[in-house]
């Protein structure tokens, strides 16, 4: 019977690393703790069905594995999708800033330096099991640091959204219109556990770690909706358009469900204004992008901390005061006759 009480409070971890026998001396090693209950695999392609057919406490495992640099990570974020509660340890060859932040960012519950020693391994599980993380003085520094700093994208290459094939452009498309993976998973036909796996390919393809850094992505490489806005700052500024064409691009960005085009969209039309049809235009794309916009900052909002939401609204009420005071835009003037939006994310 004291057997069976002990069994049931041991601790079931799952240990991959580098090779098969890094994996088997560190299972080995790991079993000299009573309290922990030791699988080792062989591979990485076993991680994903060993923590579905069973029920594992605690996930070790090496950020490179079969000679692939970081190829533990992706297998991490691929698990996520699957099993986003996961709690898991990353072992680290390098303590250095980029691998304990992408680490923490591909989902590890704890980050652990080889340098350190196999007790204090147990004592890491043990305190990832319950819920805590697990990280020195210096890795909680960088990843404070990190969610204090305003996201940033780094894509793999200039090629930017061209990477992605067409199944992928349609979730990010989807995605960029505030849409949730079970709206995604409804429009294109497919399981949510197929648009989870699908987004995190798309974060591995452009170094993107977050939905909100792959919406700050599809913001800013928008090449159709950049290509606008940049004429619509050179040449419209006096009210005035060159030709029919960049209305129509534009247009036809907008109708896809682009806030970035739809805003444009309706300033072209405002300061344009040839007939009375004009403004009855530049008021419903305006009102179109208000909604996509509202959609967008509650997925931002649902990543951040209230600190951090209070701080953006604060800011933001602050720039706006500052910019009526000296010249509001027709445009924003509309915001007049319905609830302000966008500011209100920590009450929703």
């Amino acid at each position: 019977m004291e057997r069976a009480v002990a069994a049931e409070r041991q601790i079931r971890v799952l240990v991959l690393d580098g090779s098969a026998i890094h994996t088997q001396l560190l299972a080995e090693a790991l079993r000299r703790d009573r309290a922990l209950d030791v699988i080792s695999l062989d591979s990485a392609q076993a991680v994903m069905k060993t923590v579905m057919d069973c029920a594992i406490d605690v996930l070790v495992i090496g950020a490179n594995l079969e000679e692939q640099t970081c190829r533990g990570l992706e297998v991490l974020r691929q698990l996520r999708g699957s099993r986003p509660n996961v709690r898991a340890v990353v072992l680290l060859d390098s303590c250095k800033p980029k691998f304990v932040l992408d680490a923490f960012r591909a989902g590890a519950r704890g980050v652990f330096s080889r340098s350190e020693s196999v007790d204090k391994l147990s004592k890491c599980i043990r305190c990832v099991h319950d819920g805590q993380v697990w990280a020195n003085s210096h890795e909680m520094s960088l990843a404070l640091e990190a969610l204090a700093s305003a996201p940033t994208v780094n894509a793999v290459d200039a090629n930017g959204l061209n990477l992605l094939s067409k199944r992928e452009k349609e979730i990010v498309q989807s995605l960029a219109e505030g849409m949730t993976n079970r709206e995604i998973a409804e429009r294109l036909s497919l399981s949510q556990h197929t648009v989870k796996n699908y987004l995190f390919r798309i974060f591995d393809k452009l170094g993107v770690s977050s939905r909100v850094e792959l919406l700050f992505m599809t913001l800013s490489q928008e090449s159709t909706s950049q290509s606008v806005f940049s004429c619509l700052l050179k040449n419209c500024t006096d009210g005035s358009l060159s030709d029919d064409s960049m209305l129509t691009e534009c247009q036809q960005s907008a109708e896809k469900g682009s806030a970035i085009a739809q805003l444009i969209l309706a300033q072209l039309y405002w300061t344009r204004q040839s007939n009375a049809t004009d403004k009855l235009l530049a008021y419903k794309w305006c009102l179109i992008a208000s909604a996509q916009i509202s959609r967008i900052s509650k997925n931002f909002s649902m990543t951040m901390t209230m600190e951090q939401l209070l701080y953006a609204e604060k800011t933001a009420a602050d720039w706006l005061r500052k910019t009526q005071k000296s010249a509001p835009t027709p445009v924003t003037s509309i915001s007049e006759h319905r609830p302000a939006m966008g500011l209100s994310a920590a009450s929703d």
